[in-house]
């Protein structure tokens, strides 16, 4: 065997993977893509991303077309985001709504969101399939992790208005050190440096002197993981003085939470919650989306109920729906964030502008004749878009209802940045899923890429306290009825490199490297054209 041979074994892997036809092969593919779920949260199993990225790369080695590229891609992604997203069907079976549609639904979005690896497949076979010799492996892998980014990107940006959900390097949450790369290239690109960790193995089918690419590329991930140490060790986070928090999850069933019978007893339960005694007495109480559940801006006696509640010479922070007359007859509504003061004052409000669709409104709802899964038939109007919001005796704050908090780059007002971000939601519509640890992980994020505390506070969990650099200081789980007592975590003095630029070094890196392929690859070719005319010359 010559020195740069691939291992036996491997190629031949490699090589049956690559032959598969048929209904066989489209089954390895969906099996590959459910196994990059494996590795997110809440089961972080990363090594399954070696099997399943590897064996996409000798999968679209087979693809004898661009059709054929396109459809295990397809397959790849469907796999993958049908059982990363399944607990979209839990939402049905909560709202009592057309529950014969939820596998219909999650089928729906599964396959859109699975455009995007089926795209990315067959860049990467137009690229590099017909002409591999043309270029080093490491470089191959280099545009296929290049071309899954800026998928991510575009998926999180043109499905539904937005769904960066389950992007790749979330996988790396439970990894403190590896996560503070984030701070400087953000989620993708933390993305990328895991796709192309776990699809470089695929070069060991292709020679063995990709052991050196890898080899470096394994030391890179160690210098990532060092850099990242070092941040948490170099960094003395204080906590903000004279700020005492309290976190309210009262656990409501979705089921339960809008009955006319028991309104009262939970807006009860969340005040007696709100009071139960502290050693160190909270200066600020935060409810989570939809705690209230009156129209609080028409409901003048519920806020002075809920004063009770208000810690003294504090705020209580509540989502509730608002209301208002437009015209004779028509209404419009808003999901909301109230701050209310110890006479029962609301003293500013937020609107969420990021709407669930589906949820909160029905897209193309003149030619769509679907009912939205919340209650009422009104569909929700959208807020101005991100505040920073001032409240005396607290620091100025980014507000984020539900899964506006998932967005990379679109939590905070740059010129006005705040000193801390909240985010309150109602995960109840997915009950004891996998969607709520997704929740948390994705809003954790934001923290590492703004420089900024994240307080999450939701109905049934998960609800946490995480600094700056996205430890959790505290958390109560999925499920549990309680509150979380708390400082306010302090703010990074400056901000992060991502918070500067956002995601165009990672989109510049990308486009460079697609570049630098081509230029790569075009050259080679041309010094073999003339490598065969001289040949044609001497034989002539």
């Amino acid at each position: 065997m010559r020195p740069s041979s691939p291992p036996a074994p491997i190629a031949r892997i490699a090589d049956q993977l690559a032959a598969m036809r048929g209904v066989r092969r489209l089954l390895v593919a969906a099996l590959l893509g459910a196994l990059v779920t494996m590795a997110l949260p809440p089961f972080h199993l990363l090594p399954v991303l070696l099997i399943a990225f590897t064996g996409l790369v000798w999968l679209a080695a087979g693809a004898r077309s661009w059709r054929g590229a396109l459809l295990i891609g397809w397959v790849f992604g469907f796999g993958h985001f049908a059982s990363a997203l399944y607990w979209v069907a839990e939402a049905f079976a909560v709202a009592g709504v057309a529950v014969w549609a939820a596998p219909f639904a999650v089928a729906a979005l599964a396959a859109a969101c699975a455009i995007f690896p089926g795209l990315v497949v067959v860049a990467y076979h137009g690229l590099t399939a017909r002409r591999a010799e043309a270029s080093p492996g490491i470089a191959r892998i280099a545009v296929f992790a290049s071309l899954w980014t800026a998928a991510e990107w575009l998926r999180g940006h043109l499905v539904l208005g937005g769904f960066p959900w389950a992007l790749t390097g979330y996988a790396w949450m439970p990894s403190e050190s590896m996560i503070q790369f984030a701070s400087l290239f953000g989620i993708l690109g933390l993305s990328w440096v895991t796709v192309f960790a776990a699809a470089a193995p695929a070069t060991l089918a292709w020679s063995r002197r990709s052991l050196i690419g890898l080899t470096i590329f394994g030391l890179l991930l160690v210098i990532i993981a060092i850099g990242g140490a070092v941040r948490l060790a170099g960094t003395d986070l204080a906590d903000v003085p004279g700020i005492g928090l309290r976190l309210v999850q009262a656990n409501i069933s979705q089921f339960h939470k809008w009955r006319d019978d028991l309104r009262a007893a939970h807006l009860e339960r969340h005040i007696a919650l709100s009071k139960e005694p502290a050693d160190n007495p909270p200066t600020l109480v935060i409810w989570p989306e939809t705690a209230a559940p009156y129209l609080l801006d028409n409901e003048p006696g519920i806020r002075a109920r809920i004063a009770a509640a208000v810690p003294a010479d504090g705020v209580l922070l509540t989502g509730a729906v608002r209301s208002t007359p437009t015209e004779p007859g028509g209404y419009r509504v808003w999901n909301s964030l109230h701050a209310i003061n110890g006479d029962g004052d609301i003293i500013a409000t937020y609107d969420k502008f990021h709407l669930v669709p589906f949820g909160e409104y029905t897209p193309f709802r003149a030619l769509l004749s679907l009912a939205k899964l919340t209650p009422g038939e009104t569909d929700f109007s959208r807020g101005p878009g991100i505040q920073t919001i001032r409240l005396p005796g607290l620091p100025p704050f980014s507000p984020l209802i539900c899964y506006e908090a998932i967005f990379p780059g679109a939590v905070v007002v740059a010129r006005a940045r705040p000193d801390w971000m909240l985010n309150i939601t109602n995960d109840a519509w997915y009950g004891i899923s996998i969607g709520p640890y997704q929740h948390f992980a994705q809003t954790r994020l934001r923290a590492v890429e703004e420089g900024l505390p994240m307080i999450r506070v939701a109905n049934t969990g998960i609800s946490g306290v995480v600094d700056s650099h996205g430890r959790v200081r505290a958390k109560l789980g999925l499920g549990v009825a309680g509150f979380i007592d708390s400082p306010m975590p302090g703010a990074l003095a400056r901000p992060t490199l991502y918070a500067w630029w956002r995601d165009w070094p990672v989109l510049g890196v990308l486009l460079a490297c697609l570049a630098w392929h081509l230029f790569s690859r075009n050259s080679a070719h041309g010094r073999a054209a003339d490598q065969r005319s001289i040949q044609r010359q001497k034989i002539s």
